[in-house]
């Protein structure tokens, strides 16, 4: 495969899906990610919902686990014992990036720390995942992507909507998945600063760091006077043309047009031109004043129509708007098929089934995407360990101590 990544090698130590999710974007850019799981599996393994289908019963490969391991190769060993350690530094020594997301008082007791493994590969980018940063206060405390990328970053409370609105809930890894990619983004800076230094380098980020930034544009404000975002509704937004509407079937659409000059065209569209002579809506001031009358009149405007009718209209106004699909209605929407957003992965196990492609695309004939499914537990175990040396007495010795499995 022509790909960007072929002649790197990664050392993964992590679990659950921010971390794993940076280690397949690296595996769909062609580096080989070498997983290294406890005895008894990535803990996220055969937890999440199983598809189910007309014509079978819920399938039982693991997929939501597939997308962030994806084109890796597994290896399970005991990292209690010196043995493993040992292990580890050996696949180490020659690899470009060492990645976990284990927090520093537990690299320390398992010689995983950047000292001991840049002692070993001097040349190595040694990577690490938190949930709040290895330095400070709260160094110590674990996090997962509900707790630090949403709540902790004050993100829970800024989609609030109105001042009495409850907490939203976040669907499953999106704070994990935006992580991993400032988490591989990071680690690419880190690998071409050791490759044109020599030396190795150590690179991190957190679920919070990660959310403090995606939402800088509130911070820029906040972060000099302190105050807190106003949760507004719908009928508190600054403009009807920067909101959201139910159609006729229940079904949402999305409007971001800002400014005066598509008022116009707003109201033809809609068939609202009475509006247009209203005093109460001749500019931007006046109708984010009277918006509590204007919302519900958009509303039963957009009630005649269904989404998928009033898409053309709004296309033929030049309006800037969006559906807002299901979850289960993009992968049969004509632009992610078009741009290839779903991958079909081969599996002789199972057959094929689409996947998540990362977002991005090359040109030039590069070729990135999901090489092969996710490793079974501990599949290339025995591989790994004869590349590094050992015999078939050595590798069994190995698994009747259980330092691998």
């Amino acid at each position: 495969m022509n790909a960007p990544l072929t002649d790197v090698t990664v050392v993964e130590i992590d679990s659950w899906m921010a971390a794993p999710s940076a280690g397949a974007i690296l595996s769909d850019l062609g580096a080989r990610v070498i997983k290294v799981e406890p005895l008894e599996g990535d803990p996220m393994r055969g937890i999440s919902r199983k598809p189910k289908l007309d014509d079978e019963p819920a399938r039982l490969y693991d997929y939501q686990f597939d997308v962030d391991n994806r084109g890796k190769e597994s290896i399970l060993v005991d990292l209690q014992s010196e043995k493993g350690i040992g292990l580890i530094h050996l696949l180490c020594r020659s690899a470009q990036i060492f990645m976990c997301n284990l927090l520093p008082n537990r690299q320390q007791k398992f010689q995983l720390d950047t000292k001991a493994l840049l002692a070993i590969n001097p040349k190595l980018v040694h990577a690490t995942l938190t949930g709040y940063g290895s330095d400070g206060p709260e160094a110590w405390r674990p996090g997962y992507d509900v707790t630090a990328f949403f709540g902790r970053s004050g993100l829970y409370d800024a989609m609030k909507e109105g001042s009495a609105g409850v907490v939203p809930n976040a669907r499953p890894a999106q704070g994990d998945h935006t992580t991993g990619l400032a988490f591989s983004t990071a680690i690419l800076a880190a690998l071409r600063l050791a490759e044109q230094s020599g030396q190795g380098q150590t690179v991190e980020t957190s679920l919070f760091e990660t959310a403090v930034w995606t939402q800088a544009s509130d911070y820029a404000t906040t972060a000099v006077d302190h105050a807190p975002v106003r949760q507004r509704a719908r009928e508190e937004l600054l403009s009807p043309m920067m909101n959201r509407y139910p159609c006729g079937d229940g079904k949402w659409v999305v409007f971001n047009m800002p400014g005066d000059n598509g008022w116009y065209k707003f109201c033809s569209a809609l068939d609202l031109e009475d509006c247009l002579d209203d005093p109460r809506f001749v500019d931007g001031r006046t109708r984010y004043d009277h918006m509590d009358t204007l919302v519900p009149m958009i509303d039963e405007a957009l009630s005649r129509r269904s989404r998928d009718e009033w898409g053309p209209i709004f296309d033929e106004s030049g309006l800037i708007w969006g559906p807002v699909l299901g979850l289960h209605e993009v992968p049969a929407d004509p632009q992610a098929k078009a741009i290839g957003l779903f991958p079909t992965i081969e599996s002789t196990d199972i057959g094929h089934y689409r996947s998540v492609r990362i977002p991005m695309r090359f040109g030039r004939g590069i070729d990135v995407g999901p090489k092969a499914p996710a490793p079974a537990p501990g599949a290339d175990t025995r591989a790994l360990l004869s590349e590094l040396g050992h015999d078939a007495a050595a590798i069994d010795d190995l698994f009747d101590e259980n330092v691998v499995g």
